[in-house]
Order: structure tokens, then sequence, then C-alpha cells
């Protein structure tokens, strides 16, 4: 099992130089290194004959122009983060059984950058790897030729298979549990309004509010995008306030833990002054001060689902196109009644 960052550093061959050998132009080699029609056999041949003469044959993508596979399968990631690790580690466990490798891929430009896994599929397709889990992309899309598994997926259309938890269960459970311990003024710290995630969690939250008959406050939703460091303002927003809520529901744990930051940093305590609740159970949200109430999402379990369903798509195999996976409510230090002395 290999696990690697980038791919930027395996061997490459310079296009030019194959072309200048082989008597061919850039474009040809460009289509045969990356699987691409409208170059005949003979010119083919040439062509990978040239690749394994100037050095490239110890690469992998000298060994998928030999034998067409690579045994590698991708798993593609806009950042490592604790939500994407915890996948990782479950299709790594469950690859051991494949006979195929992973490679682990992050071209670092952050959930932010819209359309981040067309360019790393350009990138990895066709000569480096079989098939690619792609995790929270940005867009979902089918592309041909190249089999994609879609993890935590985008709120529009798909034609991809995909993998997820059941969002809206756990966010009724989340908010229940609050609602239950005595809360009515609850704030929601949403998440990033393009995954289907996050829409769900919050379509959870005001279900669960409405059936106990409690009004959202429009003013104590928030928005975040799933990560700490840009939740911390949408936090404070929610909490320097003189009517501030009595506890948070954060639609993911890096959230969560940005609302702990803040209240630490406005003299809160949690859970006396302010119950703070997340959504994943990453491994952070049990080391936390206090530790974080949660609820968990199968993370390692979901990894595992994605990587046998893109070995299924692989070998032709008929496939769900839609893999949910159970939620549960995992209760911590972080959540406790309301105080009642005002």
């Amino acid at each position: 099992m290999s696990y690697d960052h980038r791919v930027d550093s395996l061997p490459r061959v310079k296009m030019a130089d194959v072309a200048r050998t082989a008597g061919v132009s850039v474009a040809t080699v460009s289509k045969v290194v990356n699987g691409r029609y409208g170059v005949s056999q003979r010119t083919l041949e040439r062509v990978q004959e040239v690749i394994a003469d100037l050095g490239y044959e110890a690469s992998l993508g000298a060994r998928s122009l030999r034998s067409i596979r690579t045994n590698v399968l991708g798993i593609l990631v806009a950042e490592f983060e604790p939500f994407s690790a915890e996948l990782l580690k479950g299709a790594g466990t469950a690859v051991m059984a494949t006979g195929y490798e992973l490679l682990a891929y992050s071209g670092g430009g952050g959930s932010a950058e819209v359309g981040w896994e067309r360019r790393y599929l350009s990138r990895l397709s066709g000569t480096l790897i079989d098939g690619a889990i792609i995790v929270t992309p940005t867009v979902v899309e089918a592309r041909p030729g190249v089999p994609v598994v879609a993890v935590d997926p985008h709120a529009g259309p798909t034609g991809l298979p995909t993998v997820d938890s059941d969002n809206l269960a756990g966010a009724v459970l989340a908010t229940r549990h609050l609602l239950d311990l005595g809360h009515r003024r609850i704030a929601f710290l949403g998440g990033r309004p393009d995954l289907a995630s996050a829409r769900l969690r919050d379509q959870g939250f005001r279900s669960a509010m409405a059936d106990a008959g409690v009004p959202v406050d429009e003013t104590l939703v928030g928005m975040g995008d799933y990560r700490r460091g840009s939740s911390q303002e949408p936090a404070r927003a929610l909490l320097d306030r003189p009517d501030r809520p009595t506890a948070v529901f954060a639609a993911n744990d890096l959230s969560a833990l940005a609302v702990l930051d803040v209240a630490r940093d406005l003299g809160l305590r949690v859970p006396t002054d302010l119950s703070v609740i997340g959504f994943d159970n990453v491994p952070e949200s049990a080391l936390s001060s206090p530790p974080l109430t949660t609820v968990a999402q199968p993370l390692q379990a979901m990894g595992a689902a994605a990587l046998v369903l893109l070995v299924d798509l692989i070998a032709g195999n008929d496939v769900p196109t839609h893999r949910r996976l159970p939620t549960e409510l995992v209760p911590r230090a972080s959540t406790a009644p309301p105080r009642t002395d005002g």
C-alpha cells in the first residue's frame, strides 16, 4: 500500500524529447500518454518504445502504457484534514484485500478552489491510476473512461456512485439532544452550502426545531465552511452578543472546535454558559477541552465502502448508485442543561 501527497516527484518523460525521437508531434505523444483516441496502432507502439528507451520504464506511467492497468487507485482530497484522514484510513485498510495499491493525492488547492477535482483527475488518470475516490468535491460529474466514486458529494446532479452518512437523521439527533436538555435558544453554524451534507444538516436542524414547536431564530444561523480557522468569525458573531444562544449545533467538528475557541476567548464556560455539539466524531473531538459532544459518522467505514465500490466499478460489476451509512449521537462533556440563574 502506497501513500503520497503529490505525484510531481515521479519520473517524467519530456514530451518534446519523446516527440523528437519518435518523429511525431507533441500532441501525438500527449494522446498516447493520456490514453486518448486518434493515434494509429503503429504510432502508438513507436511512441511506447521511445518512452521505454528514454528511461521511463520504471515509472507508473510507463507501466500503465505497457499493461493498460496500473493496479493503483487514487483517493483525491482538496487537503489533508481530520475528515479526509479518517476516510483514508478506512480505504487503506480495505485496499489490502483487493490487489490494488492506493495513492493519496492532494494538490494543496483547498476546498475553496472550485473544480480542483477536474485538475487532479486530468493529471492522474490514464497513466497513473485506474480509478479514483474524490472526497468532498466542489463539482460532481461523470468523466468518460475514468471510474470515480464521490464521498460526501456535491449538492448538484451527479452521474457518479456516491457514499455518505445519514446527515439528515444525524442533525435531528444533535438538535433533539440539545432540546431534550432544555435548550430553546439554539444557534446553528452551517457548513459548505455546495455540499449535500451541509444542506441536509441544516434541514435536520430545522426539522427537529419545528417538531419541538421551537421557532428558529434566523439571527442565530451562521455560515461556516467546515474549517476551524474560517469558522471563527461566524462563531464570534453568534456568541459576542447580549442575547447569545445557550447552545450551538455546529455542522462539523472543526466548526464546533472553533466555537469552543471563541467561547474561551469571550470568557464563556462550556457547558455551564454554553453547550456545543459537533458532527463527524473526528479524533480531535474527544481530545478537546471539554471533550466535544458530537454525531458520529462511520468515517473509516465510509472510506472502505467507497474503495470496494470503486473496485467493483472498475471490474464492470453492477454497483449501487448510493451507499448511505448510519450516524449516532456521542454524548460528551460539552453539553449540559442551560443555566437557570439567568
